[in-house]
């Protein structure tokens, strides 16, 4: 079973985790996450995580309540109950986490330090290699070769 530690190697930049001050705009967090391509972001509020801004978040709570993105500070759509996962958790701890809680990304926290992010699409990725790894022998096994 991947461990989220194994999972996290596995990113490019896996060491980097972006994140958003609290005072900052939407729409400098939105910015920052086209501009990283990605689909959340750590709020900090000085050395400790004050919550999680999404895509979701911007969409539900600035466009459709017809707010500035501008003029918002990322404070007053991030959620602040922020559910996290360790290193040592494994993969299907966080699919359940995500499923039960209707989630795409959770924070992975180390010694109170902020380590990195899983999505839903890490998640993905990493079942797909496991179930090609598993067909792959599996038919090396019927072929009677070894790898």
């Amino acid at each position: 079973m991947t461990t989220v530690a194994q999972l996290l190697k596995t990113k490019p930049n896996h060491t980097t985790v972006f994140t958003i001050g609290a005072d900052d705009s939407v729409y400098e967090a939105i910015k920052l996450m086209a501009d990283k391509g990605i689909g959340a972001l750590v709020v900090t509020d000085g050395d400790t995580i004050a919550g999680i801004v999404t895509e979701r978040d911007y969409a539900r709570k600035v466009v459709l309540m017809d707010r500035s993105s501008k003029a918002t500070p990322v404070r007053e759509i991030m959620s602040k109950a922020v559910r996290f996962v360790r290193p040592d958790q494994t993969t299907d701890d966080c699919m359940a986490l995500m499923t039960e809680r209707r989630m795409r990304h959770l924070p992975v926290i180390e010694n109170d330090r902020l380590v990195g992010m899983v999505s839903i699409g890490d998640l993905v990725k990493n079942i797909i290699a496991e179930q090609q790894f598993t067909i792959q022998q599996l038919e090396f096994y019927i072929h009677g070769e070894r790898p």
